[in-house]
């Protein structure tokens, strides 16, 4: 607020506006913040979305959880189905030889290939 200045909620709203600033409230349910290694999860957030001469900024104010992520590694379906057409593997196992090399296609179908050619 300005010192000195008591103003109502329209009033404050009308110097924002003469100021070119407009904000509006968003109902959101929850805000993820993602990072690297960890999530910040705010549940039920107040969120206004300010508009200051064309520069958008949004204020969360709520409580925040902050949940570790995993380093699982996103693995798609099609992933699954490039190792296991290069290498005749099993589905499982080609989608544990994806985890254990860190979605690295690549990486996986070779480790299988020298399984495999260790086992003949």
């Amino acid at each position: 607020m300005i010192p000195g200045m008591n103003m109502n909620s329209r009033q404050m709203k009308q110097a924002m506006k003469k100021m070119g600033i407009q904000q509006d409230q968003i109902d959101a349910e929850q805000v993820i913040i993602r990072l690297a290694d960890r999530d910040i999860i705010i549940n039920n957030p107040d969120v206004s979305k300010v508009n200051m001469m064309g520069q958008e900024t949004y204020q969360v104010v709520g409580e925040a959880q902050i949940v570790e992520r995993d380093a699982m590694v996103d693995i798609s379906e099609d992933d699954i189905d490039t190792v296991v057409e290069q290498t005749g593997v099993t589905r499982e196992d080609a989608r544990q030889a994806i985890e254990e090399s860190n979605g690295d296609l690549a990486e996986a179908i070779l480790k299988l290939s020298a399984e495999e050619d260790d086992v003949e």
